[in-house]
């Protein structure tokens, strides 16, 4: 019997503000544990919350993007349970009036295209943080984080394999990230998910018992934990057992996911509305106000990117990732002309220094203004693109202008043959073995034999020039 998996993934996502949902603490990572709460976040008898407003404005915004129906009138709920991170033993969220509803997440695997929609978005406050001593039998709780406002994105269950899943994460953050409203750091908890999963004979309308796996806290932890759910569940059904409806935890170490507690369902957390919020209104001034905010999307990005640009899909889709590098590359061309070459220096050099830094394009001091003088510089003949990949780090890490690299060193490139030739026979008669090896067919060590005329003149001698030089020598 063939079986297939039926995913749906529930993501929060931690917003961008300066203070938490319902107090005016500071939401700031990796400060020293709980200094970073007051009476409100704690729920201390007597206090009173009050929603952020710039909160409520980024869900919005989310929300428009996808699409979703927004609920002019929406309710923030208590949701009740005990857990040793959760000061209040509830957490105020939202239930039966969410902020949205509906809309759809977009995603592309593999070059065939899928719209995963949604259920709903709402907003509600992150818990606390438990650390655990292995050496001890006791765990700290850190509450810094307690209140922390969070979306929760809820897909419905039409993700079919973990490569959707992350595929619909990877495009949501790109997203989140687009319209600045969280910073998608998986590694900090700013961008987490639960899975529900379950399997089913292929072409059954009926759906398995579903597993709900936590503790996932990047796409490959993603991948893995649904791969091995989905495995153990078909083994399960194989040996004629049942399924249990729990809630399980994954383990990096072992690439397994064990019992974690039994599921609970909407009724279990006695939800109510919080009485010490009032009801949310929205104006249909503010939708447009946001709307009109809205950036240009990734999705509309990668489209009018592939049109203008000519350009692959792969190399695009790189381009985009990032929102400021898709800025940054179209500033580069507008004043160097040349999509391709800059494309290229892009997503090799620049990102190479970007990826070993950890930094995003506008924490450097590279400008377009620069990167294209430098191109100019390599297109007109001036430099060789191996004195350009030497400069390049000054130009990056100084903000330096090329022209004054080039000048100050002496870096102009030799085009001359006759300069040229002597270093190109010298480069010949160094390598005989090689020599005879070209002449008797392998003519792709003519490669070998211009990299040493390169290494000679430390960059500065004319490839193609030299390429000529050496084909002309060789074929004597």
């Amino acid at each position: 019997m063939e079986f297939e998996a039926v995913i749906g993934l529930e993501v929060h996502a931690q917003l961008n503000t300066q203070t938490k949902m319902f107090c005016s603490c500071s939401t700031k990572f990796g400060k020293p544990p709980n200094t970073q709460v007051c009476p409100v976040c704690m729920g201390l008898p007597g206090v009173l919350p009050v929603i952020n407003k710039q909160a409520v404005e980024y869900a919005l915004k989310l929300a428009l993007a996808l699409n979703c129906k927004i609920n002019l009138k929406s309710i923030m709920a208590r949701k009740n349970y005990f857990y040793p991170d959760l000061p209040k033993n509830y957490q105020i969220s939202q239930y039966e009036l969410p902020l949205a509803e509906g809309g759809a997440v977009e995603i592309e695997v593999n070059g065939i295209k899928k719209k995963i929609n949604l259920v709903r978005i709402h907003m509600e406050e992150d818990a606390g943080k438990l650390i655990h001593d292995e050496k001890q039998p006791y765990s700290y709780v850190d509450f810094n984080r307690a209140g922390v406002p969070l979306l929760e994105i809820v897909s419905s269950p039409e993700i079919s394999s973990p490569e959707e899943a992350v595929a619909y994460l990877k495009t949501l953050r790109r997203i989140l990230r687009y319209l600045e409203i969280c910073d998608g750091n998986m590694e900090e908890g700013s961008l987490r998910c639960d899975a529900n999963v379950s399997v089913k004979p292929k072409g059954s309308e009926k759906f398995g018992t579903k597993v709900e796996l936590k503790n996932m806290n990047s796409f490959k932890h993603v991948e893995r934990a649904l791969n091995y759910e989905i495995k153990r569940q078909i083994g399960l059904l194989m040996e004629g057992k049942e399924i249990v409806q729990e809630t399980r935890l994954y383990d990096e170490a072992t690439q397994t996911t064990h019992p974690m507690r039994g599921k609970e369902e909407a009724h279990d957390y006695c939800y109510f509305p919080d009485p010490d919020l009032i009801e949310i209104q929205i104006e249909e001034s503010l939708l447009k106000r946001l709307e009109a905010e809205l950036p240009e999307l990734p999705k509309i990005k990668k489209e009018r990117f592939l049109k203008t640009y000519n350009l692959t899909p792969y190399e695009v889709d790189i381009l985009i990732e990032e929102k400021s590098l898709a800025e940054f590359f179209e500033k580069t061309v507008k004043i160097y002309p040349n999509p391709k070459a800059v494309s290229n220096f892009v997503l090799t050099e620049v990102l190479r220094y970007l990826n070993r830094d950890g930094k995003d394009i506008n924490e450097t001091n590279l400008k377009p203004e620069n990167l294209a003088q430098l191109l100019e510089l390599v297109e007109k003949e001036v430099i060789s693109i191996t004195i350009a990949k030497q400069i390049f780090p000054e130009v990056y890490e100084r903000g330096a202008e090329p022209k004054k690299i080039v000048e100050e060193r002496g870096l102009v490139q030799e085009s001359s043959e006759e300069k040229l030739k002597g270093i190109c026979e010298e480069v010949l008669s160094q390598n005989p073995a090689e020599v005879e090896k070209y002449k008797a067919g392998k003519k792709g060590l003519l490669g070998f034999f211009v990299g040493q005329v390169l290494k000679k003149t430390k960059g500065k001698a004319n490839p193609k020039v030299v390429n000529k030089i050496l084909t002309e020598l060789l074929e004597k």
